[in-house]
């Protein structure tokens, strides 16, 4: 049943990403990267990137057009807009993630919490995912041209028939996570500012904790692999693009 316990020896790190807070990372083919919503309701925006050509990035367009889907759950690939895969979900229990709803920026913070600067409030100033993003990208020579459209994990967005994008409260609860396994050489990007259509007028985004650890072999009948012909076209995509090591 999952989340399933890792063994200690799998393990190759553990970190945490407080509320309102960014962090980055290289999680290399073979390995699989754990999101865990610590107290509930929270958020990480995510975006990725080939850190071996930065132009190939995860494609909202070709992940949700190519899996006929409209939210991200087990089963689903996340792909690159070159028609490979770079995650596979593999393990989650939240059943909704959302691909669509977006980044808040300094505008929307403000008028939904008002302000609160570095210079009045030191490490508690309020932030917003735009420039977690950015500070973020920027260590990995990446900007503002690279601000595609994220996932945000944990945050359920549903369409009403009207068309309309309407937020789900309590989506995620204490403890929920989320396992995410590299099919190939992947820069993380992460932010934990709070959704923007998250209801509330009280600044109070939650912390994230992340676990690395070591893949099982892909089986034959690995569900992921085998949840879409799309999916087995992507992964085979992948296999050639790695062909070397």
């Amino acid at each position: 049943m999952y989340p399933t316990p890792i063994a200690e020896n799998r393990v190759v790190l553990r970190d945490a990403v407080p509320g309102g807070r960014y962090w980055s990372m290289v999680v290399k083919r073979g390995y699989t990267l754990r999101l865990t919503d610590r107290d509930g309701g929270g958020n990480a925006a995510v975006l990725l990137f080939n850190p071996h050509n930065p132009l190939e990035r995860y494609s909202m367009a070709d992940t949700l057009k190519g899996q006929h889907v409209s939210r991200l759950q087990r089963g689903n690939m996340l792909f690159s807009d070159m028609g490979r895969t770079m995650f596979s979900i593999v393990g989650d229990t939240v059943g909704w993630h959302d691909p669509i709803g977006g980044i808040t920026d300094a505008d929307m913070i403000l008028k939904q919490y008002g302000e609160a600067t570095f210079q009045d409030h030191w490490n508690d100033f309020y932030r917003n995912g735009r420039e977690l993003f950015l500070i973020e990208l920027g260590k990995w020579g990446l900007g503002k041209r690279d601000l595609v459209p994220n996932i945000n994990f944990f945050s359920k967005v549903v369409v009403g028939d009207d068309g309309g994008m309407n937020y789900v409260p309590e989506n995620s609860q204490a403890g929920d996570s989320v396992d995410l396994r590299a099919e190939s050489d992947t820069l993380v990007v992460l932010n934990t500012a709070p959704h923007p259509m998250v209801p509330g007028s009280t600044y109070a985004p939650s912390p994230v904790d992340l676990m690395i650890y070591r893949s099982a072999p892909v089986a034959d009948d690995d569900y992921c692999l085998h949840h879409s012909p799309e999916n087995a076209r992507a992964y085979a995509n992948t296999l050639i693009a790695n062909c070397q090591g």
